[in-house]
Parts: C-alpha cells; structure tokens; sequence
C-alpha cells in the first residue's frame, strides 16, 4: 500500500510543492513547527532513512542544500535545522526548519494550524528565492 507520502508525490493528495527532480519531492509541512517548516521526501518508497541507498542519500542532501539557503533567506532565523524523525509516516523523510536553537527542533511542541492562503504565501516566498 502507498504511503501518504508516495500519494502526495503522485499528485493524489494536494500539495505545496517547492521543489522536484527525478529522485526527490519537497513540500510544506501542513501542520509546521514554525512557518517555512518544508519535508523532503525520495520518491521511492523506504521506510527508515539509512537504508536509502548511498547514492540516494548522498543526492538528497545536495537536493535539499537550495531549499535549506531558500529557507533560511525566507525568514527570520539563525540557520535552517535538518531533522529526520520518520516515525509518523512509514517513508523516509527529512524535515528542514527555521531555527534559531535546538529546542526549535523539538517535535512534541505545538503545531501550528495554517490556512491554505497562508501556506501558499509560504511556498510562493520559498519558491521565488530557488529562482
């Protein structure tokens, strides 16, 4: 069965989409941390992050290394934080966040709840600086 991740690249679950190549898809976070809060997905389906193969893996940071500099000139914060939890969703993933400490980091705080004009603000703001 697909995860929601697989569906979500696939197109059958709507999206804001930042960023895809052949191997990756990246979009908001629909219940972020913080405002600019993006995950990044590879296409194929693997469960936990290190048995992505090498190539893979080494690929999806150079994937993820514009959205991250996007991010962090899209909002106030320190550097742009790199987490990879994977246990909400059966489907390797990596979450790059507007941080300004550790504690930024911290996934059992409050999510916030956007509205789908606020995230579309969101995209459109980290989109314009991939251009």
């Amino acid at each position: 069965m697909a995860t929601i991740f697989s569906k979500i690249i696939a197109g059958e679950i709507p999206s804001f989409k930042i960023a895809e190549n052949d191997h990756f898809y990246a979009f908001l976070d629909i219940f972020p941390l913080v405002k600019g809060h993006v995950l990044v997905v590879p296409k194929v389906e693997v469960d936990k992050f290190f048995d992505v193969s090498d190539d893979l893996l080494s690929e999806w940071l150079v994937f993820a290394k514009p959205i991250a500099k996007a991010i962090e000139s899209s909002f106030p914060c320190n550097r742009c934080g790199i987490s990879v939890v994977g246990l909400e969703v059966p489907h390797a993933h990596m979450h790059l966040v507007p941080i300004n400490g550790a504690d930024d980091l911290n996934f059992t705080r409050h999510k916030l709840k956007l509205s789908e004009e606020e995230l579309k603000e969101i995209q459109a703001t980290i989109v314009a600086k991939l251009s």
